[in-house]
């Protein structure tokens, strides 16, 4: 409906204004039913370069307007905004529209270029450190970047969901000194423990597992220790393997699918990181000082130069990042989309401007970031800082065991990433309206329990007359339903998935309010029929959403 409307002012536009140009028509929805279903700024927006009055304008523009058989009436309100009532037909076309695209309802094709072809996007979320079980802060992560990923699926972009593992530097040397520890028997609290080292319980796991020559799978590896604690290397490999092993358990449990991981060790491996810092070089763009390699990142915007190769010899933690995100360039990516916690941010400015400095025709602000702040867990009105087993904090898994996968997923993705979350333990368990995991799968499985008491073919719900269908609440209903493609389009363009959870609860709201009003189970048969196809088409819409975060849909409770 959105598009006929724009469509209508288009051709509106160019009958009273030929020769304005490049013209942006923009529609919303106004928050009073009072003012329509619609509403556009056009007669403001021509007002300036036709000199005009913009009420002026504005009654020629609804002069223009083609006919149309979904508009009841236009009214001019303001300073000059033009409102759009549209008429029943129109308001229930929706339904129909549900009930034929199904679980494609809400999709588009913005991913496409000019020429209609599919554009590739990678989106790269979680890259924990394999140094220690996934935390509630990963659980964000993954939580907001596969449901990124999820919404720019739907918006028609070719996803690539990408993990990048920090395998290599300072952190992973105390992962091994930390296992090499526990292998001899020093405990966490001896004096001649690592005084970097990682103290939870999942060291002695793995220095267990090495000793008895334990082999491990992890993605694309596999590896066998060696059980010998004077070779490093082997206690080093079979850590970071055991690790990326546990990580996958746990991305699992989460019901999040990787399709590329990539390791930070294979950048150096391969001479990635050398080449990238040789076409640094010779762009211009570094100079020696102090015997080190410096970049000039404030050429880029950076309030300072930062250095690229230190004294020692060895990189600044930034140089791979850059080497990794050429890589990802030449891959094809129109865009990469990096959902990282915020602690990130410091990079952002230093991995642009690498990848500025190399010339070879980047775009200014690429890559795109996502940053998540921190996540506060509660129980019993408490914080809660300490699991067992990682020692330092709440893993992910303990989330997970303690409230399931729905509402773990539901909770850290429904508020913006970068504000801060309070996980509230005791609410994402309870069984009540003020759960809004309960309270969104709680519509879907009503509607499941009115649909299966009917027990005929949904099929014929796609062609039923609804014409009885006007009241408040299947009015209201029925123009919830027909926002969920511009909500979808939107929240993937804000890359905001919090988004579509405050959509669902809306949503959700309308139908329980519906479903507390009336019966659907009735004797007037035509207005049965209207009624079932009504909710037929929010439990398509429901569902729809539920998937765009990862979360089922059950059919009851």
């Amino acid at each position: 409906m959105k598009t006929h409307l724009t469509e209508l002012l288009a051709t509106a536009a160019k009958t009273i204004a030929p020769d304005v140009a490049n013209l942006n028509i923009v529609l919303e929805r106004p928050k009073s039913a009072e003012h329509g279903d619609f509403a556009s700024n056009l007669a403001m927006v021509l007002a300036k370069p036709l000199k005009q009055n913009p009420r002026v304008l504005a009654t020629q523009i609804i002069d223009a307007l083609p006919t149309s058989d979904y508009i009841a009436k236009t009214e001019i309100a303001g300073a000059g905004f033009i409102n759009f009532f549209l008429n029943t037909q129109s308001k229930q076309a929706v339904i129909k529209d549900i009930l034929r695209a199904g679980k494609r309802y809400g999709c588009n094709q913005s991913g496409h270029d000019a020429n209609g072809k599919t554009q590739k996007v990678q989106v790269e979320f979680v890259s924990a450190n394999p140094t220690g079980p996934l935390h509630v802060g990963h659980g964000r992560g993954a939580a907001v970047g596969d449901c990124l990923a999820r919404l720019l699926d739907a918006n028609g972009w070719d996803v690539t969901r990408e993990f990048y593992y920090n395998d290599a530097g300072a952190q992973i040397d105390n992962l091994t000194v930390s296992v090499l520890a526990r292998c001899k028997g020093i405990s966490t609290e001896h004096e001649h423990f690592p005084e970097d080292g990682y103290r939870g319980e999942y060291i002695n796991d793995i220095a267990a597992a090495f000793l008895t020559k334990h082999t491990v799978v992890a993605d694309d590896i596999e590896v066998t220790a060696s059980g010998d604690i004077n070779d490093l290397n082997s206690i080093r490999a079979f850590s970071v393997a055991y690790l990326r092993h546990e990580q996958d358990l746990d991305l699992k449990a989460f019901q999040i699918q990787f399709d590329v991981f990539s390791l930070e060790s294979a950048l150096y491996a391969n001479g990635t990181v050398e080449k990238t810092v040789q076409a640094l070089i010779k762009s211009g763009h570094t100079y020696e000082q102090d015997d080190a390699l410096w970049l000039k990142t404030t050429d880029f915007g950076d309030d300072k130069d930062r250095v690229m190769r230190k004294t020692d010899g060895g990189y600044t933690y930034f140089v791979p990042d850059v080497a990794y995100h050429t890589e990802k360039w030449n891959r094809g990516f129109v865009r990469v989309i990096n959902e990282q916690g915020a602690d990130h941010h410091s990079t952002i400015t230093r991995v642009r401007a690498g990848l500025q400095a190399l010339d070879i025709g980047i775009p200014q602000g690429w890559p795109d970031y996502v940053l998540h702040q921190m996540v506060t867990v509660m129980r019993g009105g408490e914080e809660v800082k300490l699991s067992k087993r990682a020692g330092s904090y709440v893993t992910l898994r303990d989330l997970i065991e303690e409230v399931g996968c729905d509402a773990t997923r539901y909770f850290l993705a429904a508020r913006r990433a970068d504000s801060q979350l309070v996980f509230d333990i005791d609410l994402a368990r309870s069984q009540s309206n003020d759960n809004p995991v309960y309270y969104i799968q709680y519509a879907h499985a009503r509607i499941c329990s009115v649909l299966g008491q009917w027990n005929d073919d949904p099929a014929k719900l796609a062609h039923v007359d609804l014409t009885p269908l006007g009241n408040q609440h299947e009015t209201a209903l029925m123009q919830r339903l027909s926002e969920f493609p511009e909500v979808v389009a939107n929240a993937a363009h804000e890359l905001a998935p919090h988004i579509i959870a405050n959509y669902l609860k809306e949503l959700a709201s309308d139908l329980h309010s519906y479903y507390n009003e009336y019966k659907f189970l009735i004797d007037d048969e035509q207005l049965k029929m209207a009624r079932l196809s009504l909710i037929c088409a929010t439990q398509q819409v429901l569902k729809n959403g539920l998937d765009l975060l990862g979360v089922s849909a059950p059919k009851k409770m």
